[in-house]
């Protein structure tokens, strides 16, 4: 039995996806916001994070493309 996904459970899988990656997104912006509030920074750890919500913000963006692909805007 091959089951047919609509555009709309598409779009909420797409939406699923979405609000993970910006639930992780979000909690690495406060560990960096930590890290960069004590005296000594771990330059290295400040950069990793930085580079996760780099990397978290550019899956973010292919999903918002993704999205716009299953359900296009109607005028």
């Amino acid at each position: 039995m091959t089951t047919i996904l609509t555009n709309e459970d598409k779009a909420s899988i797409i939406n699923q996806h979405k609000r993970n990656l910006e639930i992780n997104k979000f909690n690495l912006e406060l560990s960096l916001a930590e890290e960069n509030a004590v005296t000594s920074p771990n330059t290295e750890l400040v950069a990793t994070y930085t580079a996760q919500i780099a990397d978290f913000a550019k899956k973010i963006a292919v999903l918002d493309t993704e999205l716009a692909e299953v359900l296009p805007l109607t005028e």
